[in-house]
């Protein structure tokens, strides 16, 4: 009904984006998350997402993306239903805002994977439940929940989250701009270093100067790849995307070979440096297969915890709305439609 609709949206949050939460509620996700992989890792999951279920929308393709929603809304006792352009009217035959309130009426959360953020902001404007940023042009923010856990998880000795130095040698990608705005939001200092006709736009760094103030940590953009000696963590990521084949070319020799992050490269860095990159890689682009398998390789468990992420999210976006019926409510529903099939 429309009222419990209403209802429902009465301190209803969406996920668009890293910057809409503080660094305590960000830290809550990850807590969530190193719980729910330690029971994972037990077989003992809680079957906190029983009985519902999640509309995963993808105007992009992907394979850590579905895999790990559709895995994490399983382990958890719900269901997820992939939708593609084909499957349904997105903006079509059916406006945005119609999708998203009919989808409300039959889901608990709404997964979308588009091509722009207003596509998704869209969503979350009509919608009723709440809806996660799977990717956009401008951002990722459930890559970076994974790559915020995988960084906790491989803490040099001594350090803290706010302690890091993290660098991004690459084209600013939606990755670039949600690892930006999350390292400079927990008090890290991010480096992007990328050559300057790629550099980050003007918007995105007066967000991340903003998290500085607030936070102590701080931005450095450079085209100088020396700037990564000291870093305790090397990001690479695809030098050019959907929608860019046509400047492919020009980014490839601009990119290639300065920015490709080689043995070389890790090593001007410091013997203890890690590597991340979102995957899919390119080892013959952006990165060489030799950084991909070092030790200081910490990419597979960056992907696994995409899994990981997705379990927090699917339980966080939901606990608040869980009302789990009383015996005598559960009796008595299960005993009138029994009664009324023995009649037909």
């Amino acid at each position: 009904s429309s009222s419990a609709t209403n209802l429902k949206k009465e301190g209803l949050r969406h996920f668009l984006k890293t910057q809409d939460y503080t660094k305590k509620e960000l830290n809550d996700i990850l807590e969530l998350m190193a719980m729910l992989k330690e029971a994972r890792k037990e077989n003992a999951l809680p079957q906190l997402f029983k009985g519902k279920s999640v509309a995963m929308i993808f105007e992009q393709p992907s394979t850590r993306t579905r895999v790990s929603f559709e895995t994490a809304a399983t382990m958890l006792g719900g269901h997820a239903l992939f939708l593609s352009p084909k499957d349904i009217h997105l903006g079509s035959k059916e406006s945005l805002e119609d999708t998203g309130r009919v989808l409300s009426r039959m889901v608990d959360v709404i997964m979308a994977r588009v091509d722009e953020h207003s596509t998704v902001a869209g969503l979350a404007e009509q919608a009723s439940v709440p809806v996660i940023n799977g990717l956009c042009d401008w951002l990722h923010p459930t890559q970076i929940m994974a790559d915020l856990f995988t960084m906790a998880e491989h803490l040099p000795e001594g350090k803290s989250l706010s302690d890091l130095t993290v660098a991004f040698v690459g084209d600013a990608t939606n990755v670039t701009s949600s690892l930006m705005f999350a390292c400079t939001k927990f008090g890290m200092t991010f480096k992007h270093i990328c050559p300057e006709r790629f550099k980050a736009p003007q918007k995105w760094v007066e967000i991340a100067l903003d998290n500085c103030e607030a936070s102590g940590g701080k931005l450095v953009i450079t085209d100088n790849t020396d700037e990564v000696a000291g870093c305790d963590i090397i990001v690479a990521d695809s030098f050019y995307w959907f929608g860019q084949e046509d400047e492919k070319e020009l980014r490839l020799s601009t990119f290639i070979p300065n920015y490709v992050v080689t043995q070389e490269l890790m090593d001007k860095a410091g013997p203890d440096a890690m590597f991340m990159h979102c995957l899919p890689a390119n080892d013959t682009r952006e990165c060489t297969r030799e950084v991909m398998e070092s030790p200081r390789s910490v990419i597979f468990d960056e992907a696994e915890n995409r899994l990981t992420a997705q379990m927090a999210l699917l339980v966080y976006f939901t606990h608040h709305h869980i009302q789990a019926p009383t015996e005598a409510t559960l009796t008595m529903h299960k005993d009138k439609i029994e009664g009324f099939l023995k009649t037909l």
